[in-house]
Formats: structure tokens, C-alpha cells, sequence
């Protein structure tokens, strides 16, 4: 179970193929220090090689978490079917209110999710975003500074559209090039970005707790 006991996302096929292959390194080399990047890429180049048949024994597993994942998600959206509720009400929001202001974390996803992607083809969005607050956690404060700065800019410009936006203005969206507004999104587009958003978020929370507990 992960935060606010809600079920540990469910682990694909490629992730336990992974997995397996941390293990087993591990065992052959306990004193060496993994380089992530050199690691994953090995990993992807492993897995496209493998036959089905290969590969068989992951997809079980997967299958098998899959089934587990359901059965307690099943369960923890029935005991928490009030709190749901009052979470989709909170959540409404006026579409002409102001983009809410990026974190440096949030900055620095937007530059390595399709990275760590790439990278890891079959991740869930929940691997893809641990795999993102593990590498904000080795960024240097110089490497950090970048997105830090950017995240000072947008904070400045959400102030400014919500000063206008509060004063009735609703000019709070900031618009394409030209003016135009930015081309609208499908609902399976926008779910799976607040799906994203929702798993970095919780990341980044992770993260600070870490850091407070230094």
C-alpha cells in the first residue's frame, strides 16, 4: 500500500524483467555501483532481443499483479468512496482560471519524461515518475538552479494572471503564439497527463519528506 494507503500501482511485464535483472546483478556484483542510464539502456536493448516465449514468465507475473492490483483497488475505492467524491468536487476548476505555476520538479520532469520513457518503454506512470524524483534527488543544486529559475519566472507569471483573474479581468490563460489558444486536448490526452501530474506530485511529496527527515 502507498500513500493514504492506496494500492501499490500495478508492476509490467518489462518492469519485473527489470527488476530480475537488478537482482541478479546484485548478486554477481555487490559492491559495484549502478550507473542508472548505462544500465536501462542495456536492459531495453535485452528485452527487444528476447523471443515471446522469453518473455513468457514476466508476462505472468505481470498478469498475476495486475489481478492483485484490481482486487485491492476495488476495495480501496469502496472504503474511500466519500473522500473520492469530495476530491472530483475540489478538483473542478474554471477553465479560464490561470495554468497553476510549475515547481523546479516539475520543470525537470518536463524535460526527462519522454528520456525516461524512451528509456523504459513498458514503465507504468508510476515507475516513470519514481525513476524521475530518484534522478532530481542526484542533480546537483547547479544542475537544479536551471529549473529552480524557470520555476521563479512562472510562479511570477501565475501571480500576475491571478491578480487579473481575481479582479474580474478572467484573462487568466495565457494564449498560443498569435493570440490563438492553444489546440484543445482529447479526455484520454488530459487523463493520462493529470494521471502524471498526480503520480509526480506524490513523488515530489516523497521526496520533500526525505529531505525533512535528513
Amino acid at each position: 500500500m502507498g500513500k493514504d494507503n492506496k494500492p501499490r500501482g500495478r508492476m509490467s511485464a518489462y518492469a519485473y524483467f527489470v527488476q530480475t535483472c537488478r537482482e541478479e546483478h546484485k548478486q554477481k556484483h555487490p559492491n559495484e555501483n549502478v550507473v542508472f542510464a548505462e544500465f536501462s539502456r542495456k536492459c531495453s536493448e535485452r528485452w527487444k532481443s528476447m523471443s515471446e516465449k522469453e518473455k513468457h514468465r514476466f508476462h505472468v507475473m505481470a498478469e498475476k499483479d495486475k489481478k492483485r492490483y484490481e482486487g485491492e483497488m476495488s476495495k480501496y475505492k469502496a472504503s474511500h468512496k466519500g473522500v473520492e467524491k469530495g476530491r472530483k468536487k475540489k478538483r473542478a476548476k474554471d477553465p479560464d482560471a490561470p495554468k497553476r505555476a510549475l515547481s523546479a520538479f516539475f520543470w525537470f520532469c518536463n524535460d526527462e519524461r519522454a528520456k525516461v520513457k524512451a528509456q523504459n518503454p513498458d514503465a507504468t506512470v508510476g515507475e516513470v515518475a519514481k525513476e524521475l524524483g530518484r534522478r532530481w534527488n542526484e542533480c546537483t543544486e547547479d544542475q537544479k538552479s536551471k529549473y529552480e529559475a524557470l520555476a521563479a519566472k512562472d510562479k511570477a507569471r501565475y501571480e500576475k494572471e491571478m491578480k487579473a483573474y481575481r479582479s474580474g479581468g478572467k484573462s487568466g490563460k495565457s494564449s498560443g503564439k498569435g493570440g490563438k489558444s492553444a489546440p484543445s486536448k482529447s479526455k484520454k490526452e488530459s487523463s493520462e497527463e493529470e494521471e502524471e501530474e498526480e503520480e509526480e506530485e506524490e513523488e515530489e511529496d516523497d521526496d520533500d519528506e526525505d529531505d525533512d527527515s535528513d
